[in-house]
């Protein structure tokens, strides 16, 4: 049987303000669609095949629209309709009338009635009728990045609800290094352009019009800089800031084996939890962030020795494990959930891919606590059993790799992964005034697991040969 709910939801998932709305609540499957949750929650596949997806967005009449990652064709979005109210998806249509250019291609975002997506080069946008479940007419070009096709080339996007258009525009190395400038023994440091060059064009967040057709990287304004990687951002409406979550370099030992072992390498560092204010500099590629010592360090390629601290540069509101790749964040703003999930943050974690020689590390969708705009607990695990293995040797062993996150117009979370392009449905079924954290406990102690912890310097080792 579904239950039947009636949930009162603001301005923030649709246009009118403190409607009331009724939605049939579907059942979730026996077995959660594979996910294990907190108690109280469950799950349904709503699809299970669409394709390699990147990010995901829910309209108010629970139409789905996905970024597919290809980059050859025309039809690079995929548009899914529920049409019996069993939560499953009746109807799949590809649609995008443009040319997809790269498999960094990301965004899917509804904003004011539009629907925002990105290839890896441009910023598309068509308008909404919710009686169509493909946008008509031909996409509106919004913005053009006129250079190369390039690495960690993703066109995230975030609207300030002020006509602001916020775009990511990150860099394609670890720490802008030049191997021309080291010297030939192996176990020289590798060292680091500077003053960095990319910094000029790359590196940061570009800040745009959101209506204004055929903008330029000239035509914006770099709203914050020393940015490597950030593919998940998104503005807290209720905080009104932006907020990213950001991909911190790699190969810590092998451009400076004499300071960082491989361990280190595996630890650290940091992905980043930030928000971002206008004029922010983040100190990439000259810092990088260490969760355990809570500091911003000085860079090998720049004269640091994992000693060195970094000053003069922003921090993060927290630090993450280190390469666990956060692809995707979203606040809570429903009223399914239990009362402690409002306007906490969700981040799916791709999982990691160079964490070697010891396992991948990664592939949950967590959950933070949020109080006065910043994290008020740890990092919790919300969704786990993406992997179907508890050891992730390398990352083609990890099945499932979550990708997407998004709020659908009842309070669920849609969660989607981008191997296969499967879709699942977070729903809470319990006792909202009886959610206890006994359900956390449960959920904390799947941190043991090998892709969930500090790996241990020399069992880990022993696991894998």
């Amino acid at each position: 049987m579904n239950i039947r709910i009636i949930i009162l939801f603001s301005a923030l998932l649709i246009s009118c303000t403190e409607d009331t709305a009724v939605f049939d609540i579907p059942s979730t499957d026996p077995d959660n669609g594979g996910l294990i949750l907190p108690k109280g929650f469950g799950a349904l596949v709503v699809a299970d095949s669409v394709g390699p997806a990147r990010h995901l967005a829910v309209n108010t009449n629970g139409d789905i629209y996905i970024k597919l990652r290809i980059d050859t064709g025309d039809k690079g979005n995929m548009a899914l309709r529920d049409v019996d109210g069993d939560g499953k998806a009746d109807i799949f249509k590809r649609f995008g009338d443009y040319p997809n250019d790269g498999r960094f291609a990301t965004e899917m975002k509804i904003h004011n009635d539009y629907l925002y997506y990105s290839s890896e080069l441009v910023v598309y946008r068509q308008k909404l009728d919710p009686t169509n479940l493909i946008p008509k007419g031909k996409p509106e070009v919004i913005m053009v990045d006129e250079y190369p096709i390039r690495w960690h080339n993703a066109k995230s996007l975030a609207f300030d609800n002020k006509g602001g258009m916020y775009v990511t525009f990150s860099a394609p190395t670890n720490a802008c290094e030049d191997l021309r400038l080291t010297a030939g023994d192996p176990d020289a440091v590798v060292k680091g352009e500077f003053p960095c060059s990319q910094l000029n064009i790359l590196g940061g967040v570009w800040k745009f019009d959101e209506n204004k057709l055929e903008q330029r990287q000239s035509d914006g304004i770099r709203f914050a800089t020393g940015l490597r990687s950030i593919v998940g951002i998104t503005w807290n409406k209720k905080e009104d800031n932006l907020y990213a979550v950001n991909h911190g370099r790699d190969y810590l030992h092998n451009h400076a084996p004499d300071y960082y072992s491989k361990w280190e390498n595996s630890v650290l560092p940091s992905e980043e939890f930030m928000l971002i204010k206008k004029d922010d500099d983040f100190g990439w590629p000259y810092t990088y962030y260490d969760h355990f010592k809570n500091k911003r360090m000085l860079a090998p390629e720049y004269g640091g020795d994992g000693k060195q601290q970094a000053k003069g540069y922003a921090e993060p509101i927290m630090g993450l494990p280190a390469h666990w790749a956060p692809n995707d964040l979203m606040f809570y703003t429903g009223s399914q959930f239990p009362d402690r999930y409002k306007d906490g943050a969700f981040i799916a974690f791709h999982g990691s891919t160079n964490r070697g020689p010891y396992p991948q590390a990664g592939y949950i969708v967590a959950f933070i606590p949020f109080e006065n705009g910043k994290p008020s607990g740890n990092l919790e695990v919300f969704a786990d059993g993406f992997t179907g293995t508890d050891l992730v040797k390398q990352m083609k062993d990890s099945k499932y790799r979550p990708m997407g996150l998004a709020q659908g117009p009842d309070g669920s979370l849609y969660i989607s992964e981008s191997k296969n392009g499967k879709i699942w449905r977070v729903i809470f079924n319990g006792d909202k005034l009886n959610f206890d954290n006994e359900a956390l406990k449960q959920m904390e102690n799947l941190k043991q697991k090998s892709y969930l912890r500090i790996p241990d310097k020399e069992l880990d080792l022993q696991t894998l040969k």
